[in-house]
């Protein structure tokens, strides 16, 4: 880490897209300098020194605060023993306008709205979740559905509330208002039993007027759900972010999930959220045993061997016949490369794919800018190491 140079930023208030923007180098590339101390490939250290100093000297920082400033610092062990660093993500990516006329696109590939399930991409492993996912609204059961940020929860959902109204219109989904939801007042508002029991009268019920007391609005619920199933209904209520769930609320689950008919369950229940969710849904975890033992928890899993596949489905949806006219297989093995290594999880560091739709994406399409920017008609191995 060059941390005199980020000091100095965050003292100035200087960002760092400005600094990558006044010295010609990506907002990616200032991140990596920065943060890592990992010098662009392809412009000179040297020149680049001098580009940074003459930039800060414009806004007139002191000459003392300049002195050391790109003395690497914070990146050893003992010894001068390397640390390996944590795969750094990127933020967000647009595809650039001089971008799409570089590589003749007229869509981007990767953050393009899904305009129905021919865009969504299945591999083994999503197509069983997604077929899980809507035996459990049609037919009944508890699943939780885990995956990491950008792995596909959301479309997932979305795929399932299309299919059941195509499909499966007698299946009504129930999905409580989740907005800010932590499982700590102190960082939102919890989502309780009582918020659930109002979302499931606002769908099944919505014009009845809730019941003024806890019980008897419980009792309105199992009435209301039992009514709705003989005349041939079936509910699912489906929490997202529900790694936010408080204890207390999951514990709830059960009983929601054991209102019952005879023998027919009235209400089936998805959850999905972040690895979080797993934890919390632990064998170990004594305060949630019941509704671990009635859970059944699927979890997405990085693209791995499916990565050059998805890579052509993302582009053949966005006009591009070839693959291979956009992207190396060196450059796809790059990618591969820059989104596996160490990471963080619960203080404990391990080695881990990340090469989930949202980070292959954002990835992606800082390559493609930065190829379109270079003047080089692929993206390669160099290109992708660059970003």
């Amino acid at each position: 880490m060059l941390q005199r140079l980020k000091e100095c930023l965050e003292k100035h208030d200087i960002s760092q897209a400005a600094l990558a923007r006044a010295v010609g180098i990506s907002q990616p590339g200032a991140t990596k300098l920065v943060l890592h101390g990992k010098w662009p490939v392809r412009t000179p250290q040297g020149v680049l020194e001098e580009k940074i100093l003459g930039f800060l000297r414009e806004r007139e920082i002191p000459k003392a605060e300049l002195k050391n400033l790109f003395e690497n610092t914070g990146d050893t062990e003992e010894a001068g023993e390397s640390q390996e660093e944590e795969i750094m993500l990127l933020s967000r990516q647009t595809l650039l306008t001089p971008t799409k006329k570089h590589f003749r696109l007229f869509q981007d590939p990767f953050n393009a709205d899904l305009s129905g399930p021919e865009d969504v991409f299945l591999t083994a492993d999503i197509r069983y979740i997604r077929e899980a996912m809507f035996h459990v609204a049609r037919s009944g059961g508890f699943m939780a559905l885990v995956g990491e940020s950008g792995s596909g929860k959301s479309t997932l959902r979305r795929d399932l509330i299309e299919r059941v109204d195509k499909d499966a219109p007698n299946v009504r989904i129930i999905e409580p208002y989740v907005l800010g939801m932590e499982d700590s007042e102190e960082r939102g508002k919890r989502l309780r039993s009582l918020h659930i029991a109002e979302a499931i009268m606002d769908v099944v019920a919505p014009g009845e007027n809730s019941a003024s007391s806890a019980e008897a609005r419980f009792r309105q619920v199992h009435k209301v759900l039992r009514d709705s199933s003989r005349t041939g209904q079936a509910h699912c209520l489906v929490i997202e972010e529900a790694h936010g769930l408080p204890i207390a609320t999951l514990k709830h689950l059960k009983r929601f999930y054991e209102l019952e008919d005879g023998f027919r369950r009235l209400l089936s229940i998805i959850l999905i959220g972040q690895p979080e969710l797993r934890h919390k849904l632990a064998q170990g975890n004594y305060q949630v045993r019941e509704v671990v033992q009635r859970c059944e928890v699927l979890e997405l899993r990085p693209l791995g061997e499916e990565l050059r596949a998805y890579l052509e489905h993302k582009l053949a949806r966005a006009g591009v016949k070839d693959m291979a006219s956009v992207i190396t297989d060196e450059g796809v093995e790059a990618l591969r490369s820059r989104l596996t290594g160490p990471v963080v999880r619960n203080r404990v560091r391990e080695t881990r794919s990340l090469c989930y739709p949202l980070a292959v994406g954002n990835t992606m399409t800082a390559a493609l800018n930065l190829a379109a920017e270079l003047g080089v008609p692929q993206v390669t191995g160099d290109v992708i190491r660059q970003v």
